[in-house]
């Protein structure tokens, strides 16, 4: 299913859509796919799927933590797209990947989106790739009907949230603080303004999906109620990862929960 048909779903269904993160390889590769069930057995409506790299410069602790977990466990892009593939044969949940340029380049970026395609892979986060050096990024994925999630910041200008929104295809990842990842207290003050503001300069309608320091349902709540189109939740979720390392089952079982808690927020009269 493509991403803005699975937002479409969900809005007639009366449902903002929760999207996780996960990254692949954490702990170890074949526990990946058993998040991965876990995940949409529970609710999850999209998973990103982070394909790890060795200096992820905007994640904080506990992702980059995972994506040292991953890489040591054997993660590379081969195995990364073999196991989106096999992944792919038991669901039909959108799956994103989420990277960093330089694997992109390094692999050929014409190359790396017929990967993602092969693979199942139905949209692909860079976030150290700016609009302004995204032209072949976007070409290639236009060209193979991968949808590019670009990110807005709560420093964009509007006249740079305009070009965003109208590049972007299946959403726009709305950062709602300044700094790196992180499972967060608090809710950023200004999230309502910020997704309002990208309301009004927007050029086409886009689903917006706000990131970065989620952790809990009321945070989840919180931004649906404020207009958002979906709710990104991965720090939470890494950290119940990193805490059950050696312990799959009660994992498994902390994941399945904390989600199901997570999409119930995501219902608009909930």
């Amino acid at each position: 299913m493509r991403i803005a048909d699975k937002f479409q779903e969900l809005s007639e269904k009366g449902e903002g859509a929760l999207i996780v993160y996960v990254t692949a390889g954490d702990p170890s590769l074949f526990l990946t796919k058993n998040i991965v069930k876990a995940l949409e057995e529970a609710g999850a409506d999209m998973i990103e799927l982070g394909l790890p790299f060795s200096d992820p410069i905007a994640d904080g602790p506990t992702i980059q933590a995972a994506s040292e977990r991953a890489l040591k466990a054997g993660m590379n892009p081969d195995v990364y797209f073999k196991m989106t593939k096999e992944i792919r044969e038991y669901t039909d949940v959108p799956l994103i990947c989420l990277t960093y340029y330089n694997l992109v380049l390094q692999r050929g970026i014409g190359r790396f989106m017929r990967d993602c395609v092969e693979s199942g892979i139905n949209g692909i986060i860079i976030p150290d790739l700016p609009i302004e050096e995204a032209g072949q990024t976007l070409s290639e994925a236009n060209k193979n009907g991968v949808d590019v999630i670009l990110l807005i910041a709560p420093t964009s200008t509007e006249e740079r949230m305009k070009i965003i929104s109208s590049a972007a295809h299946g959403f726009v990842y709305l950062v709602s603080l300044l700094g790196v990842t992180g499972a967060r207290e608090e809710l950023s003050v200004i999230v309502k303004d910020l997704i309002g503001k990208v309301r009004r300069v927007a050029k086409r309608k886009v689903p917006i999906a706000v990131g970065f320091g989620l952790s809990s349902p009321n945070h989840v709540r919180e931004v649906i109620r404020s207009g958002a189109d979906g709710a990104i939740v991965g720090s939470a979720i890494v950290n119940i990862i990193a805490k059950n390392k050696g312990e799959e089952e009660k994992m498994l079982r902390e994941i399945r929960g904390f989600v199901a808690q997570l999409k119930e927020a995501t219902l608009f009269d909930g």
